[in-house]
């Protein structure tokens, strides 16, 4: 059976581990708060300017002051501190962050990612997408494996303008976790509960690679 999107962040939130500083992007990656293991220390950083994000706010516990980079409420962990956009920014561009977790509209095979704009459609702008892609060198994306007609959003090249260049390393999907490598394109690592290669293999359009040791997702 596919993941729903918490099934997704559960997943991505294995990829954390102890001490890292982690950017989470709007959309399914703001639901990685909510899943850290009780063993590991991780500090979220959101680029308006908060280090030490917590998971989402229970109804009594809402700050309308206190939000993340999507406007959604959110909590703050002990000694989280607050801080202007241009010191969240030299954080993200000097490379102080460990693991980017992003949102996509597209995948390709090379590592591009599409995930700010739909020609024709309003949108606010890049916001910190193109920083983020630009200087982190660890990105996972977290998405659904096809669009709502059930089209491939993992294709040969993006058909979306792009935000970067050859810069995914991983993508977590409602079906599969899959690596990229830019000369063999997504390679299949682990399928969803209930899920087979032969049900991934059918929702991807890019080059898939499928080893052996292919593995079910524990979540």
């Amino acid at each position: 059976m596919a993941l729903d999107k918490n099934g997704i962040a559960k997943r991505i939130a294995q990829e954390l581990k102890d001490g890292y500083y982690v950017n989470l992007g709007i959309g399914i990656p703001t639901l990685v708060a909510n899943f850290v293991a009780d063993d590991i220390n991780v500090e979220f950083q959101s680029e308006n300017g908060i280090l030490g994000m917590g998971p989402y706010p229970t109804e009594d516990k809402v700050d309308a002051d206190l939000i993340n980079a999507g406007k959604e409420t959110i909590t703050a962990r002990p000694g989280a501190v607050y801080f202007d956009s241009a010191t969240s920014f030299a954080m993200i561009r000097g490379q102080h962050v460990q693991l980017t977790v992003l949102g996509a509209m597209e995948v390709s095979e090379k590592g591009d990612i599409a995930n700010w704009k739909i020609p024709g459609k309003m949108v606010k702008g890049m916001g910190g997408a193109m920083d983020l892609v630009a200087s982190a060198e660890n990105i996972v994306v977290a998405m659904m494996h096809t669009n709502k007609a059930g089209e491939s959003k993992l294709l040969p090249e993006c058909s979306l303008p792009l935000t970067g260049v050859g810069c995914v390393k991983r993508v977590v999907t409602n079906l599969a976790v899959l690596d990229i490598d830019p000369k063999q394109g997504f390679i299949l690592r682990e399928t969803a509960p209930g899920v087979s290669i032969e049900d991934v293999k059918n929702a991807t359009a890019g080059k898939l690679v499928i080893h052996s040791d292919v593995k079910e997702m524990q979540i």
